[in-house]
């Protein structure tokens, strides 16, 4: 084992079939695939264009046509996942879900519709499961990568190496908001174009510095818009292979040309690519012009294929999310020896309890091994500031109701419970993690000393809204310390409504 290293990985089970659901801002995809080894061989693919984004009302609502087409069509994606195995299933939502103010609301309907949990990923997370799948479609190359991916909602940018990334970023503008912002119903005329372009070169402009010519050497497409792009460039002669500068020009021609969508006579549009492709031509457009491209691959893989990956990973000891607490600790300067009291102290008490499952032991790990990061901010609080990081950093692997999940554990470690607005009457607080927040207090509490408590017959004892930590007898004779924060702990929980008991 590495030096540092204070832990055993939670042991996972294997699966031999996969499934990952890319509910997109334009499309909803489903791709199941068979597990052999580390490779990952297709069984079945489905796809319904939804456009989410553009159900998107002016106040950022997702609208109601639009939501029951998408529960229609989690409706029979559902059906496709009987009987699979729930843990070999990820669903994942981007950028129409990351900023529809509904999007909670929606997601409970859903969630029923589909039969699963969905996570809704953050821009940079998406971008670094979108270079996951390209990277293993591609053939293996010394070349520093960039992959552009043009969603209905946002676009990615990756530059990497091998399998791993090492610039993300995500601007949102899509081939969908684009579309209906500058080729309202359809409509192709210059100076729209034009508006268009810029548009998007300003976008781009943010990132140009890290993402010009110089900073890669292949440049390489994914999703929905750089294939159709290359199919109408290379099915209308206009390019030899994949997306080029001068193939783009004389599609602009033809566009300004048709003056409608409707009017586009091109061999390899497709009726369902027709409606946004104003919008994904106008930011690929303006991405090689800002960003000096010529030429552009296009993969055949994407997110989905990137999730799979991920998942698989995590079955083969390769946790994305592991890594990332790794690195959280060597980044914020963790006390590597008080983490790892706090944690075997948590998960022996939560073994004791014969509750939770194994991600709820999954994240109490992290939350121990994660709950003092905010000392790198300041003593005072440092709860507060721990989980402010763990809600707002970049944590690759992680979703955004992960980040969450942890981020309440670490603010939750410690002071007045009722203060926080997850421990309100009605809140809907789950009993696992009042569970896991109950936990990682007293183990906070009981390693508060900086030492090795010793206790070898520690035990808890969960029943509704009874809490009871058993210690061994006369221990906290010898600590007055500590008994009277277990007391003050006692009127914390009594003032949520939780009996809380010590002996």
């Amino acid at each position: 084992m590495p030096p540092g290293t204070i832990h055993k990985p939670i042991r996972m089970k294997t699966y031999d079939t996969l499934a990952a659901v890319d509910l997109g801002s334009n499309s909803f995809r489903l791709e199941v695939v068979r597990v052999s080894g580390d490779q990952l061989y297709p069984l079945d693919s489905l796809k319904e264009t939804v456009r989410l984004a553009g159900g998107l009302t002016d106040d950022k609502r997702l609208d109601e046509p639009t939501q029951a087409r998408a529960l229609a069509c989690l409706h029979r994606f559902g059906e496709r996942l009987r009987g699979l195995s729930p843990e070999a299933i990820r669903c994942v939502g981007t950028s129409a879900l990351r900023v529809a103010r509904n999007a909670p609301e929606f997601l409970l309907k859903a969630e029923i519709a589909l039969g699963h949990p969905i996570e809704i990923v953050a821009g940079r997370e998406e971008a670094r499961l979108i270079y996951l799948g390209v990277a293993h479609s591609l053939p293996a190359s010394p070349d520093r990568r960039l992959v552009v991916d043009i969603g209905g909602g946002s676009t990615e940018f990756i530059i990497g190496q091998g399998l791993k990334p090492h610039e993300r970023e995500s601007l949102h503008m899509g081939c969908v908001n684009f579309s209906r912002q500058y080729s309202p119903g359809g409509v192709i005329d210059k100076a729209g174009l034009k508006a268009a372009e810029v548009a998007a070169r300003l976008e781009v402009e943010r990132i140009t510095a890290g993402f010009a010519r110089g900073n890669w050497q292949q440049a390489v497409g994914s999703s929905g818009t750089a294939r159709a792009l290359r199919e109408i460039l290379e099915q209308n002669g206009w390019s030899q292979h994949g997306i080029t500068a001068e193939g783009l020009d004389q599609l602009r021609a033809q566009m300004v040309k048709a003056g409608h969508v409707d009017a586009l006579d091109l061999n390899g549009l497709t009726r369902d690519r027709r409606p946004v492709v104003v919008g994904g031509f106008a930011i690929m457009a303006g991405i090689f012009a800002e960003l000096g491209i010529e030429q552009m691959d296009v993969a055949e893989t994407a997110m989905r294929e990137g999730i799979l990956y991920d998942l698989l990973g995590r079955f083969h000891q390769q946790d994305m999310r592991e890594a990332t607490v790794d690195e959280f600790m060597r980044r914020y300067h963790i006390d590597t020896q008080q983490a790892a009291r706090v944690k075997r102290v948590a998960v022996k008490l939560l073994a004791s309890t014969g509750l939770g499952t194994d991600n709820d032991e999954r994240f109490l790990d992290w939350a121990a091994r994660l709950h003092e990061i905010g000392l790198s901010v300041s003593h005072g609080g440092y709860h507060r500031h721990s989980g402010y990081i763990l809600q707002n950093a970049d944590m690759p692997g992680f979703s955004r109701p992960e980040q969450a999940r942890l981020a309440l554990l670490a603010r939750a470690q410690r002071g007045a419970l009722i203060k926080l607005p997850e421990f309100a009457e009605g809140a809907g607080l789950s009993d696992n993690d009042r569970l896991l927040v109950w936990l990682l207090r007293q183990a906070v509490i009981l390693c508060r000393s900086r030492s090795e408590p010793r206790l070898p017959d520690i035990q808890a004892d969960i029943s509704g809204r009874r809490m009871r930590l058993a210690l061994p007898e006369g221990w906290l004779e010898r600590r007055p310390l500590t008994r009277r924060a277990l007391d003050e702990e006692a009127v914390h929980w009594h003032a949520v409504g939780t009996k809380y008991l010590f002996a």
